[in-house]
This record gives structure tokens, sequence and C-alpha cells, in this order.
């Protein structure tokens, strides 16, 4: 476990678990969805790093640069493979302070047929976090990738979501994207709207403008910015747990080799992409 250390700000990060945000403090208080001891499941951490891709692909199986991909299912018995590979591996330690630290996770490849290295970074300060995450191609083809960040937040019946958005994407009883519908349903995060629902709440939004603000009440909690390519806003707010939500800042859409300008990027060999996300906490 690294911990680092700003004023009295304080965050854990657990190499070994998908390189995840284990706990992050703020004068002694949760900023966000502490892990529990014994853990080894990055859903059940504070955040983690999603690459190189997010969210579900449908059945695993696409077409890249002619050629036919089929990826194994990763998570229970959905058929639909889940947020890529850096959240079911550890990740090695490249370089650490009281205040930053560096990861690393090197992909070989196997039914993902491209070798990759992404890195993530978090830089600690007294009252925030900034995290990097980059993926490079390393395999000689053209590879497609996507990256994010997947941070849970604590809820309350009084917490409310402020983020600008255009419109959502529906999606089919196997949660993967059917119709975009524009503007406002049911929620309308643009204004500001509790969280909580009567049903689970798990689509994409479109059109994010790299700004959320979380108020408790009309008390502002937390903003999270981030980097001009994350136009999508990824909001699951499950009934099962109703304690947490989650406000995922992506690259792309789920699905995204199904979907027009789902915003999936194709990197030659040697390049690299890049996203970040940054939370200020408010007293």
């Amino acid at each position: 476990m690294l911990r680092l250390t700003a004023g009295d700000t304080v965050l854990d990060i657990n190499p070994a678990v998908a390189g995840a945000m284990w706990r992050f403090t703020h004068k002694g208080r949760d900023a966000l969805r502490p892990t529990q001891d014994g853990q080894t499941d990055a859903l059940m951490t504070a955040n983690f790093p999603l690459v190189p891709w997010c969210n579900r692909l449908r059945d695993g199986a696409f077409v890249a640069e002619g050629r036919k991909v089929q990826l194994p299912a990763n998570f229970g018995d959905s058929p639909h493979p889940l947020h890529g590979h850096g959240w079911k591996t550890a990740w090695t330690v490249v370089e650490t302070s009281p205040t930053r630290a560096v990861l690393s996770y090197r992909h070989q490849p196997d039914a993902w047929p491209w070798d990759y290295e992404a890195t993530v970074v978090y830089e600690l300060r007294p009252g925030g976090v900034r995290c990097f995450l980059t993926v490079r191609n390393l395999a000689r083809g053209t590879m497609p990738a996507g990256l994010g960040f997947h941070p849970y937040f604590n809820r309350t019946p009084q917490t409310r979501l402020k983020a600008s958005v255009d419109g959502v994407w529906l999606v089919d009883d196997q949660t993967l994207p059917r119709n975009w519908h524009a503007g406002v349903v049911k929620k309308d995060w643009t204004h500001g709207d509790v969280v909580t629902h009567d049903i689970t709440i798990d689509n994409c939004y479109t059109g994010f403008k790299g700004k959320a603000e979380i108020f408790e009440g009309d008390r502002l909690t937390h903003t999270l910015r981030a980097s001009p390519n994350c136009h999508w806003l990824h909001i699951f707010a499950p009934t099962h747990d109703p304690e947490i939500f989650c406000a995922e800042p992506v690259n792309h859409m789920p699905d995204p080799f199904n979907k027009p300008n789902s915003g999936l990027h194709c990197l030659k060999s040697g390049q690299t992409d890049m996203v970040w996300m940054d939370l200020a906490l408010h007293d």
C-alpha cells in the first residue's frame, strides 16, 4: 500500500488491486467510498483507471483494421467484457514521493492482440487530487483504445449532481446503448438533480463539458474536472447500494465498436493517448 499526504489530505493507493485509490480522506472524512480491508475487487475501491476501454463491449466481438477480435467475458455471467484489463490486474510502482505516485501496467498480446503500456499518475494536494492516465500502443499495427476513471462517491438521499450534458444513451436489457435521446430524461443533471432514483441509473451522458459538481443539499462538497477529450460522463447509481454512486469521465461511449462517432481512438504504433481527472474537495 502506498500513502500520499498533503496537509490534512491523505490518499492510500493499492498497486496490487488495479493500481486503485484505496482511501481518500480530507480532515479525517472520507471523500470517496472507502475500500474495506482485504478487498480484492477493483469495483469495491474508491477509484480505478479504465484501460484500454470503458464500460461494456457487446459479446466481446469486433473487427479492427480488418482483424476479427473475440474477447473473453470478465464480469460474472455477463457475456459483455467490462472496463478493459487494468482493473483485473496488479500495477507496478514506477515512482513515489510524499505527494505523487506513478504506476504502470504492461499488457502482452492475448485475446486482445495488441501490446500496450498504461501509466497512471496520482498527484495529491491539500484538498484535492489530480489523476492522469495514459496508454501507449507498443504493437506494430494500429490499436483501438479508450480511457477513463471510475470514482465512487458517497451518497445520501440529499446528494445532488450538477453536470452540463446534452443527451443520454438509453440502454437495452443488457445495459448496452440502444438509442440516443437529446436533452433531459428523468434526471436534469445540467441544472442539478438528486442522484437517488426509483430504478438503477446506468447510462452514458453525452456533451459533457468537463465539469461536474456534487452537493449535499445546498452545500458544495466536490468539484470534478476532466480533460477536454472526455466528452462522455457515465453515471451509475444502483438501487442495491444506495450509499454510493459513480460519475465517470470517459473519452468514449459504451460498446464503441458498434456505434458511429463513439469517441474510440485508433493509435498508430508508438502513439499515446491521455485523459486526466481532477477532484477538488470543499469544506
